[in-house]
């Protein structure tokens, strides 16, 4: 686990050279189809060093929930282990951790990744335009929430995007844990304002690698839009206002590090919370053999 940039990949790749593994990632932008760069995807030289799962599974037009992963996770860890070898869940996506390691409740706990990203687009659309999406997936929770109402509304709508299940909808169903023994780490620099500098520079490398290309290809489809999920991915968002217009290309870039920034205080905010985690640093030339060491390899 760790927040954005913080070396995740490359310690998953560099741990697969000592153990027979699998890789499963936990991130909500990787799942996306055509959205590589922006994403900061694995390449195709990193992914055929070892046999990676959960990444280029969906088109950014579909839908994919938590629930979806947790049920696709759990069967891809008894695979992997049925096969003999080791799963290394990899990625940054907190609310996937929280489903495996916690489970699932019929109503989930309010989650702030979930929240902010909703009380982002009320500051962008209106709250006019959440009720709408709310009477599009729940409509009966629609009719009884005022769109004055933000708190209810915005409870109902983390539900759906955490559960990919309507709140009126949703049955008396619970999950719990994944019946394995997990060894959770968490990767990060010490110094927070190195990871703002790495986060700065791997977004000029994105510019540099072709993301506005990416991005323009995106929003040329004509099926995509802004409320959407995966056009929600930090940088997208801030791609396609450059590309409408919105923004000049000095403003996409400020606002798109900015946003990312964010989304690692996110994360970090999740991890300072989290029981059970090793933390290990980012360039820490001894994390490999302490994540050995740990987990008995």
């Amino acid at each position: 686990m760790g927040p954005t940039a913080s070396g995740k990949t490359a310690l998953a790749l560099e741990l697969a050279q000592h153990i027979d593994c699998e890789i499963i990632s936990v991130d909500s932008a990787l799942i996306y189809k055509d959205m590589d760069i922006g994403t900061a995807k694995p390449t195709p030289a990193e992914l055929a060093q070892v046999p990676h799962h959960l990444i280029d599974i969906i088109d950014p037009a579909a839908s994919y929930s938590v629930a979806n992963f947790r049920k696709d996770a759990e069967q891809l860890i008894s695979e992997i282990i049925a096969r003999g070898r080791t799963p290394v869940l990899a990625g940054g996506t907190m609310m996937y951790y929280n489903a495996l390691i916690k489970g699932l409740s019929a109503l989930p706990a309010a989650n702030p990744c979930v929240r902010a990203d909703l009380e982002e687009q009320a500051e962008l659309f209106g709250w006019t335009a959440l009720h709408d999406k709310l009477t599009l997936v729940d409509p009966v929770s629609a009719a009884r929430i005022h769109p004055n109402d933000p708190q209810r509304l915005l409870r109902a709508l983390e539900v759906y995007e955490i559960t990919g299940r309507s709140m009126t909808d949703l049955q008396a169903e619970n999950s719990g844990p994944i019946p394995y023994s997990v060894a959770q780490f968490a990767i990060a620099p010490n110094d927070r304002a190195v990871l703002h500098q790495r986060i700065a520079q791997r977004f000029h490398q994105m510019l540099d690698q072709g993301f506005l290309a990416e991005a323009e290809l995106l929003y040329q489809r004509g099926d995509l839009h802004l409320d959407m999920p995966s056009m929600r991915c930090v940088g997208y968002r801030q791609a396609w206002l450059y590309l409408s217009g919105e923004y000049t290309y000095e403003e996409m870039v400020e606002r798109g590090i900015i946003a990312t920034r964010q989304l690692a205080k996110r994360q970090l905010t999740w991890l300072r919370g989290w029981s059970d985690v090793t933390w290990l640093e980012t360039f820490a030339i001894n994390n490999v053999t302490k994540v050995l060491q740990i987990t008995g390899n």
